[in-house]
């Protein structure tokens, strides 16, 4: 086990450098230009006079050819000063439009995300998981087909769609909706806690959904294999037989679809943070590609690819645990 973590640890290296390469390249490639959208704002407030676009793309150093931005964004290549900074030396950049590193910006709104995304998760795995237990050992009854119609609703329904359905018409009923003011939790706790549980709710049963599925597939096929009928056979009960012999095993391919969504949940909840106005990771992604401000949107997709990435091995070493006929040589 230690052998093969050290091995995809240093694999995390060259896998980094791709990673960086692709984010990079990609951001260059969305339609426009972050000189057009600056000018085109400039221009509407009346502030463009004096400036130009050779005037602006030299002031943030795209005046350069791309493989150069690239390197001095890596910290290989020098800047206009002569020194070296960027991600080799921990350096992700700054803001474009906001003239803010964009590390910082990163941890002002990563709470919101992370907080949204640990009520997510917590909402899917404390339904699913027993939901799928328990219309997997009650199979073909009422509940099971219960179970099974909820889940694919949710899977069927998108969470933006339930969010927003929630924003309008509650107010036209009951004249009530959701606070979209963001009440941070050092100044009113609970406040806080309330605004979050709507939007993490709703994105926690559209996971759920997915997971209760899987939980329920998994608990049938490992059911039906010779050592959970040996275990019947010899008398143990039934809370034994699910809790001892088939739930881990069964999960394996749970803690999978787990790391998938992960960096998904924490970062990419774009729709739903813009629909309840909550100032996380995936409103800056949204407001930076509107603007096109190119070293946010790769800090951003970089973070996320090191979640990726961190996730996955996490995922990978769980296996030995809930599976001890896994071997990693």
């Amino acid at each position: 086990m230690t052998a093969y973590a050290v091995r995809r640890l240093t694999l995390i290296v060259p896998t980094m450098f791709v990673v960086t390469l692709v984010v990079f390249l990609s951001v260059r490639f969305i339609p426009g230009d972050v000189i057009d959208v600056m000018i085109a704002q400039m221009g509407s407030s009346g502030s463009v006079s004096g400036l130009s676009r050779q005037s602006l793309e030299k002031a943030m150093g795209l005046d350069v050819p791309i493989s150069i931005q690239y390197g001095r964004w890596l910290g290989v290549m020098p800047q206009e000063d002569g020194g070296y900074r960027g991600l080799v030396q921990g350096d992700t950049g700054k803001s474009l439009w906001k003239n803010q590193p964009v590390t910082v910006l990163l941890i002002q709104r990563l709470p919101v995300s992370l907080e949204l995304g640990v009520i997510a998760l917590l909402t899917a795995l404390l339904t699913s998981i027993p939901i799928g237990v328990y219309s997997a050992i009650r199979q073909d009854t009422v509940a099971d087909y219960v179970a099974r119609s909820v889940s694919i609703l949710f899977i069927s329904v998108p969470a933006f769609w339930i969010g927003t359905m929630i924003m309008v018409y509650p107010a036209i009923w009951w004249r009530w909706s959701p606070s979209l003011e963001y009440i941070p939790f050092t100044r009113d706790p609970v406040g806080n806690l309330l605004q979050f549980l709507i939007p993490g709710f709703i994105m926690g049963m559209v996971l759920g959904g997915t997971l209760m599925r899987v939980t329920r597939t998994m608990m049938l096929e490992v059911l039906r294999q010779d050592y959970v009928k040996t275990a019947w056979s010899k008398g143990l009960s039934e809370r034994t037989v699910i809790w001892r012999h088939v739930l881990k095993n069964a999960l394996i391919p749970v803690v999978t679809v787990v790391g998938i969504v992960v960096p998904v949940v924490i970062g990419g909840a774009v729709v739903i943070e813009q629909i309840f106005a909550l100032p996380g990771v995936g409103l800056l992604m949204y407001e930076a590609l509107t603007v096109r401000d190119y070293p946010v949107i790769s800090g951003i997709n970089l973070f996320l690819a090191t979640i990726v990435i961190g996730s996955n091995l996490a995922v990978d070493l769980t296996y030995a645990w809930l599976d001890p006929r896994v071997q990693y040589g």
